[in-house]
């Protein structure tokens, strides 16, 4: 196995934790999350929920297709998808609402899930 092969299994994988500890706090604990999370508390709470299933299915698909051998083309799909996740949060969320404590963990997520993404690419064809 290649070092850059290494690099992007260990980026999959602390994306996939972080995604799924995240997703399953705002799918399953929406009440918690809207009060721990200032962008929560201004969205309903299904809104809130589907952001987290969102996140949750692309932690999966961070690990899963690859590791089971399984479709493992849905591995830098999910990757482009958790980048729009944090463009959105990033322009969308935190900027308009002057929330720029945020900016620095949604930007290192959405550069690990780009180089993801790049890195995993060549599964297409």
């Amino acid at each position: 196995m290649d070092t850059w092969n290494i690099a992007l299994w260990i980026m999959q994988a602390l994306l996939a934790i972080v995604y799924l500890m995240a997703g399953a706090l705002k799918a399953f604990q929406t009440a918690k999350a809207q009060e721990t999370m200032p962008w929560a508390k201004r969205h309903p709470q299904n809104f809130v929920r589907f952001i987290g299933t969102a996140e949750l299915l692309g932690g999966l698909g961070l690990i899963l297709p690859m590791l089971t051998g399984v479709l493992p083309w849905l591995t830098p799909l999910a990757a482009i998808g958790l980048t729009l996740v944090q463009l959105l949060a990033i322009f969308a969320e935190h900027i308009p609402n002057k929330e720029f404590k945020s900016l620095p963990m949604n930007l290192v997520l959405g550069v690990l899930a780009v180089l993801v993404f790049i890195g995993r690419l060549p599964l297409f064809g």
